[in-house]
């Protein structure tokens, strides 16, 4: 405190930031990025570990034997579903009370925002169907759900025929204190989604459904099942979920280790864990991995079903099975006993998961790294924007010094003009973050709600006058905002661009820091290429090289890099035509993830990431 009340001390302090504050950004963005880059070297990623006693053990001894019998299963609904030409209702309420369950169905519409060219749907009417096997020594209280998705073809034929495999198993056994779901929904999430409002009683999606006739308990955890083939050479495991969460990890750890008490090949992001973990190609592969879980938790999009039910506070995983020909093959039994591992583990849990992480990245699925160690390199991005806000408020503050003490500094040409400058006042900011907020709520609202007066005045479709619409308003803002300044007077000086580059800079902060807390890869990946340049803009020296810069860290741009990165590194690169159109594809999924799930990113980016990067624009035409 006797450093900032000591003017003489506070001078010091002014100078000593001034003069070093180029030098300090400089290092901590090399740190921040030396520090993320660090993350998936072994000494930094500990390995995984049990936090639950009741999970801690693996020993126990799977029965499965029914691997014929799913195979049997799975051709007879491949033939129910061809002929009925979509998800077998009837037969499969048939077969699940054969079974000896509970069986109950589920009829669901709903008319999306704009069509889904991608899927070819627009008015979307389904049904699902699922069975309950009551807990046979507890009350209905808490269960556990198995669920398949069922797409259209024969995709997943497998999960379905292995699933009911497991519920004719699982009738058999006395030892379930958890009533147990068994779960086919279809047209995937949307059907889900469906499901689990209707299971909590909830409509925050607009979905249309009956009511839930049927009810466990409290659903502790979920397993999503994805087989396409009547054999399986490894097991993917997908945690990422809607707006970046992610499960406790305990519930990886343990799908993890009755893969390995199995004998089953898993992976996560389609990549094989490495034995030689002290070597540069290994870490080059944990790198890989790692990138690829940040760029899908930064998109925010659910990478399977599980991704709906974290939204409830339900763990949850999805487990597709792969058939990639590699010399180790497994049958149904060896599938089906490592899910049933799984379940008479979930079911022995005593309370929810939460010993565990729920905020960590995985470089492979034996290593992890939790939010306190990778926290730090944000941190390091964020403390860019605070000194360079610091080094503004500091020359501010010595624009509202006095002449005398000017003089004492030794600033005599600031002294003699500071009679000359005028001040402007508060209102000069006012027209800048008015027209830049009215640019953002007009991309969020206007491509939705004008895309049928688009359609009659241009050759598109409702979806292509979407994705057009919010490209032409956000290339359109570029050239409205940076000329509002000049309405009132007194807002030529310096002093007027350096407040409002104040301002958008604790602003942008603010924004990184708070979508951090929930999504570190969406934060990050913002903070990684707009804090640099948002730090340097300024009106003055090479002004068409700052707006080069500013216009390459723009969001539209980094989701652009972002898909062409991601390609490289599932090793399947595009050309720029495919990564356009890619990105347009990606643009319309993320308004309909938006509208249909609650996705946040579209609106965070539309309505505060792209005002804030116009008032950096606002700042670099500054006259």
């Amino acid at each position: 405190m006797g450093l900032l009340s000591d003017p003489y001390r506070r001078r010091a302090l002014s100078r000593l930031v001034l003069r070093l504050n180029t030098p300090l950004c400089l290092l901590s963005y090399a740190a921040g990025l030396g520090w993320f880059l660090a993350l998936a070297f072994p000494p930094v990623a500990p390995r995984t570990y049990m936090s639950e006693n009741a999970m801690g053990s693996t020993m126990v001894e799977e029965q499965f034997a029914y691997g014929e019998r799913a195979l049997s299963y799975a051709r007879e609904f491949a033939g129910h579903k061809k002929k009925a030409g979509g998800l077998p209702v009837a037969w499969l309420e048939k077969t699940m009370w054969n079974l000896g369950l509970e069986v109950y169905k589920q009829p669901f519409s709903r008319t999306l925002p704009f069509p889904d060219e991608t899927r070819e749907r627009y008015m979307v009417k389904g049904t699902n169907v699922y069975g309950i096997l009551r807990a046979p020594r507890a009350a209905s209280t808490e269960s556990l759900v198995l669920s398949v998705p069922c797409s259209e073809g024969q995709h997943n034929n497998q999960a379905v025929g292995l699933m009911l495999a497991l519920a004719s198993y699982f009738r058999g056994q006395i030892y379930w204190a958890k009533d147990i779901i068994f779960l086919v929904n279809e047209h995937d999430l949307l059907g889900m989604e469906a499901w689990l409002e209707a299971y909590h009683d909830v409509n925050i999606t607009e979905m249309q459904s009956s009511g839930m006739l049927g009810r466990a308990g409290a659903i502790q955890a979920a397993v999503s099942l994805e087989l396409s083939s009547d054999v399986v050479t490894s097991f993917d495991v997908a945690v990422e979920g809607l707006n970046g969460q992610l499960p406790n990890l305990d519930l990886v750890n343990l799908f993890h280790a009755f893969c390995q008490k199995n004998g089953l090949l898993c992976t996560i992001q389609g990549k094989l864990q490495r034995s030689d973990w002290d070597t540069l190609p290994a870490y080059a592969h944990s790198l890989q991995t790692l990138l690829l879980m940040v760029l899908k938790q930064g998109s925010g999009r659910p990478q399977g079903d599980h991704g709906l039910f974290l939204r409830y506070h339900i763990e949850a995983i999805t487990v597709r099975g792969i058939n990639s020909f590699r010399q180790y093959k497994y049958d149904m039994s060896t599938v089906g006993k490592t899910l049933e591992g799984m379940f008479r583990k979930l079911n022995n849990l005593l309370e929810r998961l939460h010993q565990s992480y729920f905020f960590y990245l995985l470089p492979s699925l034996s290593r992890f790294v939790s939010i306190g160690v990778y926290m730090p390199a944000f941190g390091f991005l964020i403390l860019i924007l605070v000194l360079k806000a610091l080094d503004l408020w500091m020359k501010l503050s010595k624009c509202d010094a006095s002449p005398v003490e000017r003089l004492w500094d030794g600033d005599q040409a600031a002294a003699h003009g500071a009679a000359e400058e005028s001040r402007p006042g508060l209102l000069t900011l006012v027209p800048p973050l008015l027209i830049c907020h009215a640019t953002g709520l007009t991309l969020y609202f206007l491509p939705v709600l004008g895309q049928h007066v688009a359609t009659q005045h241009f050759p598109v479709s409702e979806s292509e006058a979407v994705v057009l619409t919010v490209i032409a308003i956000y290339v359109a803002g570029l050239a409205l905002p940076h000329n509002t300044h000049r309405v009132l007077t007194g807002s030529g000086s310096d002093r007027g661009w350096m407040t409002l580059k104040l301002l958008a800079l604790l602003y942008l902060a603010m924004q990184l820091g708070c979508v951090a807390l929930v999504n570190f890869s969406l934060g990050f990946l913002l903070a990684a290429t707009m804090v640099p340049v948002a730090a340097a803009v300024q009106p003055t020296g090479p002004k068409y090289l700052y707006a080069v810069l500013l216009v390459l860290v723009t969001p539209a741009v980094t989701l652009l890099l972002g898909i062409f990165l991601y390609q490289e590194l599932i090793e399947y690169p595009v050309s720029v035509l495919e990564c356009w159109q890619l990105f347009l594809q990606a643009v319309a999924e993320g308004l309909l993830d938006h509208y249909l799930y609650g996705s946040i990113v579209f609106p965070f980016v539309a309505i505060f990431v792209y005002p804030c990067w116009l008032l950096l624009w606002n700042v670099l035409f500054w006259k």
